[in-house]
C-alpha cells in the first residue's frame, strides 16, 4: 500500500472526474434547495389555510415526509417504480425525492416562525379587508422567511451533506468519485479525509453567505432581544 505520493498521483489522475462530481453535487444541492424552499412555501401556505380539511391533509404530508427516511424514498422511486413501468433518471429521482422531503422540513420551519409572529398584525390586516392570500404575500411570508433564515440555512447544509447518499441510486456526484478514488489505491482514510475537508469548506461558505443575508434582512429590534 502506497503513501501520500501514490495517493496524490491517483488524485491528480482522477481530479477531472472528481471535479465533475463536485459540480454534480453542487448542482443537486442548489436545485433541491430552491425547489424544496418553493414547495415548502406552498405547503406552509396550505398549512394555514382556513379550510380545516386542507390543513389536516398538509399536516399528514409534513408528518409523512419528515418521518420517511430519505434513502427509503429514493430507493422506492429508483428501484421500485420501474416494476410499475416508470423509470426515471438518477438526477430526476434525486430532485423529486429531495424536494418532497426538504419541503416538509421547510414548511415546518416556516410554521414555527409563523407561531412566533404578532397575531394582532394579521388580525388588523383582516379588519382592513385584506384577503387571506394578500395577508400571506404581503405580511406573513416576508416575516417568516426572515425569521427562518437560520433554520433554512441548516437545511441547505443538510441538503449538501445528504446529497452524498445519491450515489446509491447511481448518481455520480462528488462522494461517488471519492469512492472510486479510494477503490483505486485502497487508501480509504486519505480519500474520506479529503471528502470531509471539501464538505467542511462548502458548509463554511454556506454559513458565511447566510450570515451576510441575515444581517441584511434582519427584522429591526430582533437582534437586541
Amino acid at each position: 500500500m502506497g503513501g501520500w505520493p501514490t495517493f496524490t498521483r491517483d488524485l491528480i489522475d482522477q481530479l477531472p472526474l472528481i471535479m465533475a462530481g463536485l459540480v454534480q453535487t453542487l448542482h443537486l444541492t442548489v436545485v433541491v434547495s430552491v425547489t424544496g424552499l418553493l414547495l415548502g412555501i406552498v405547503v406552509f401556505y396550505l398549512s394555514i389555510s382556513p379550510i380545516v380539511l386542507v390543513r389536516k391533509l398538509i399536516k399528514g404530508y409534513i408528518s409523512f415526509f419528515i418521518g420517511m427516511p430519505l434513502i427509503v424514498l429514493l430507493f422506492l422511486m429508483y428501484y421500485g417504480l420501474p416494476q410499475w413501468g416508470v423509470k426515471l433518471s438518477p438526477f430526476t429521482v434525486a430532485v423529486i425525492g429531495f424536494t418532497m422531503n426538504v419541503a416538509a422540513y421547510n414548511a415546518a420551519y416556516l410554521s414555527s416562525a409563523f407561531n412566533g409572529l404578532d397575531q394582532t398584525e394579521i388580525d388588523a390586516a383582516r379588519a382592513q379587508g385584506f384577503s387571506h392570500r394578500q395577508i400571506f404575500r404581503l405580511l406573513t411570508l416576508p416575516q417568516v422567511l426572515r425569521l427562518s433564515i437560520p433554520a433554512l440555512t441548516n437545511q441547505c447544509i443538510g441538503n449538501l451533506k445528504d446529497s452524498s447518499v445519491a450515489f446509491l441510486i447511481q448518481y455520480t456526484e462528488f462522494f461517488a468519485r471519492i469512492q472510486e478514488l479510494a477503490a483505486t489505491n485502497f487508501q480509504f482514510f486519505k480519500a474520506y479525509l479529503l471528502a470531509a475537508l471539501v464538505y467542511l469548506a462548502l458548509v463554511s461558505v454556506i454559513v458565511v453567505a447566510a450570515r451576510v443575508v441575515e444581517r441584511k434582512v434582519i427584522i429591526p429590534g430582533l437582534a437586541s432581544r
